[in-house]
């Protein structure tokens, strides 16, 4: 079946508040706006932000009920962004005004440098910049 996938073409998250989300994928990540879908009745519906060469990020209007993260849980853990410079983006974070998780580091488990941070809602988001000797580009290169 090698192929016939091409990759994550987006993730989507329903949003409390949608001017916040897109003030944080803006101010603190970068994203742009890319476009946005009515419903059938021409309502707000969906909000693309474009997170970098084909891939989006897809907020919906209406969240209500937030399900709080637990390491235990089932299902959605994280989005992982691959960034160039992790520390230039995580001061950019700090100076849009948004909290860090835990600040760049490296981890000698898979040889990258990471940074957590949350969005409005809470999602999880780790930035990862690959290391030279990392796992996932020892992979790319051996297998592309």
């Amino acid at each position: 079946m090698s192929g016939l996938v091409k990759g994550i073409a987006h993730t989507a998250y329903t949003v409390s508040d949608m001017e916040a989300s897109l003030k944080f994928y803006h101010d603190a990540l970068g994203f742009e706006r890319a476009f946005d879908i009515p419903d059938s009745k021409g309502n707000p519906w969906i909000v693309y932000v474009h997170a970098g060469r084909d891939q989006f990020i897809e907020l919906f209007y209406g969240g209500e009920n937030r399900i709080e993260y637990k390491d235990s849980n089932i299902g959605y853990s994280h989005l992982c962004l691959e960034v160039t410079d992790i520390y230039a983006l995580a001061e950019n974070i700090e100076k849009a005004g948004y909290k860090l998780d835990s600040p760049p580091r490296f981890l000698e488990s898979d040889n990258n440098w990471q940074a957590w941070v949350r969005d409005p809602d809470g999602n999880r988001i780790e930035l990862m910049q690959m290391g030279e000797a990392s796992l996932q580009n020892r992979y790319i290169r051996e297998h592309t």
